[in-house]
């Protein structure tokens, strides 16, 4: 008997898993794609609206032996704070990656707000009961006038059908373009500057307009902008006056931020991460991965079996872990793990996984878990520290330091010594030498903010020999080689402007960015960095 096994038409059996929960549908990548829903021809038809209003380009025959930019679609979900949809958002790209230097730009470089300033900001206005606006420019980029001359092909689904093989003359920086983010940036600036503005000497990206008494400050992180200061009445004039030039949306008080949740009462702020952590523990598929209550461990396990791992693909790892650098904005208790785990994207091994993995079940038994800023006193204290020749092949030593503003961390930073010290004296000097500049420059942008820090700033030391050797006019034959290092810290020492402070090593705060420690000790400096879990839950 002839079967349709044997004549091979015999349709596969289709077995469903019942258990399975479907996943939101993601973003389409593609134009055909986006095409065939109405919610993406409608974000399409209302990106190349805004683009004709702003008489980005003109239609002109294509010009022989010119380069002409090609262009695309890209669709991405904006979400709520909570997840939910917020609305459905496209955008026209130039490919700027077929731009040529000195042909179709020169300049790139823009500012963008440090983030540490950010957190000045928030700390002042808290300190002095200001609200906090948050802005957003529509189009922001179209603002910017390009000096140079460039091609593109015309939208995809938007072809001129009068002129179907002209193509675009572009008169504004549209996205994609490799100097759109400049021409953007010095537009608006000089807008400011117009109104009265002045640039922050310790931070571009901070606009100061003081007159009489009223001060404002706004913050600009591309097309995203912090506004506060001591007049509602003149921030309320000062918006009217820049919607009148830019389409702006005053999205109410701050509460999303770069990603970054932001939460208020009276006299606190609570800034989180928690959807963005997920997203990332999703990606991993650790979803139910039991958590652990610290992200690095002292010593690792004699056997590690990586093939019970989910995570066995070096460009996942790379991904994961170039993901969870951006964590570390409101989750420094992390940051060693984080950069232990960077330092082998080129080649992650066994134990690397491991670590990337228990520091992922970490995160999941504290995605709640954020950075307070408090109102306090406005003084500055901080804490360094050094790991002596803690990388076993370099032999390299590794320097952390913190800053505070009374009670609200400012900065911190975990970062590998570019060169070997000869000792842990050497070490813990260098740290230090980096924590003077990094608190000099938070000294600097507090006074921008009109913070008077007249007296000396505290700098924490566990290590006496790097304290005698910064306060004491002595050179030793074995620190001959650190002399920039040594005048440098002891002209600000002399001058008035540091306070080196001894402080015993159970209460060094910084001690928790360069090195693993055991789990009472590492909760123990948490608490001291303040890191908590949403107290607003």
């Amino acid at each position: 008997m002839i079967t349709r096994t044997k004549t091979g038409s015999l349709k596969p059996t289709a077995r469903f898993n019942l258990l399975h929960t479907t996943s939101s549908q993601s973003d389409p990548t593609s134009y055909n794609e986006a095409n065939k829903m109405l919610e993406w021809r409608k974000a399409m038809a209302a990106e190349f609206l805004a683009l004709q209003k702003q008489e980005t380009w003109q239609l002109v025959p294509a010009p022989i032996n010119k380069q002409i930019l090609g262009c695309k679609w890209t669709f991405r979900t904006k979400l709520h704070a909570d997840g939910s949809i917020a609305r459905y958002k496209a955008r026209l790209v130039a490919l700027g990656n077929q731009q040529e230097y000195g042909l179709d730009y020169v300049e790139t470089f823009s500012p963008v707000a440090k983030l540490p300033t950010i957190r000045v900001l928030f700390t002042v206005a808290l300190y002095h009961d200001w609200k906090i606006h948050q802005l957003d420019v529509e189009n922001a980029f179209l603002h910017g006038d390009i000096q140079e001359t460039v091609y593109m092909r015309q939208p995809k689904g938007f072809e001129d059908p009068a002129n179907p093989h002209h193509v675009c003359l572009l008169h504004k920086a549209i996205y994609g373009l490799k100097q759109a983010l400049r021409q953007w940036y010095t537009t608006f600036c000089n807008h400011l500057l117009k109104l009265g503005f002045l640039p922050s000497q310790a931070d571009p990206s901070l606009l100061i307009l003081h007159k009489g008494n009223t001060t404002l400050f706004l913050l600009v992180y591309v097309d995203d902008i912090l506004l506060t200061g001591n007049d509602e009445g003149a921030i309320s004039s000062f918006l009217q006056q820049l919607n009148s030039t830019f389409a702006l949306k005053h999205l109410g008080s701050a509460h999303h931020f770069l990603g970054i949740r932001i939460q208020h009462n009276q006299d606190k702020y609570f800034l989180s991460q928690e959807t963005y952590a997920a997203s990332i523990i999703h990606q991993a598929n650790l979803e139910n991965c039991n958590p652990t209550a610290n992200p690095s461990c002292t010593k690792l396990p004699a056997a590690i079996n990586s093939s019970s791992s989910t995570m066995t693909d070096p460009s996942v790892y790379r991904q994961i872990t170039g993901a969870l650098q951006y964590l570390t904005i409101t989750r420094p208790d992390i940051a060693f793990a984080v950069n232990t785990l960077s330092q082998h994207m080129h080649s992650p091994q066994d134990s690397h996984f491991f670590l990337l993995k228990r520091l992922l079940r970490y995160i999941k038994g504290t995605i709640a878990y954020g950075l307070p800023i408090t109102k306090s006193d406005l003084r500055l204290t901080t804490y360094s520290d050094a790991d002596w020749a803690s990388d076993p092949i370099t032999r390299k030593s590794t320097s952390g330091y913190c800053t505070f503003l009374g009670r609200t961390l400012l900065s911190w930073t975990v970062k590998k010594q570019t060169t070997v010290s000869r000792s842990s004296t050497e070490s813990e000097y260098r740290a230090l030498t980096a924590a003077t500049a990094d608190t000099l420059w938070l000294k600097r942008l507090l006074a921008d903010f009109f913070i008077s820090h007249d007296f000396p700033v505290d700098l924490h030391c566990d290590n006496t020999s790097a304290i005698a050797l910064a306060q004491n006019p002595v050179y030793h034959a074995r620190t001959k080689h650190i002399e920039i290092d040594h005048r440098f810290l002891r002209e600000h020492i002399s001058s008035g402007h540091l306070r080196l402070i001894p402080i015993k090593t159970e209460d060094q705060i910084a001690d928790i960015f360069t090195k693993p420690l055991s789990t009472p000790r590492f909760k123990f400096l948490r608490d001291k960095l303040t890191i908590v879990s949403d107290p607003f839950a």
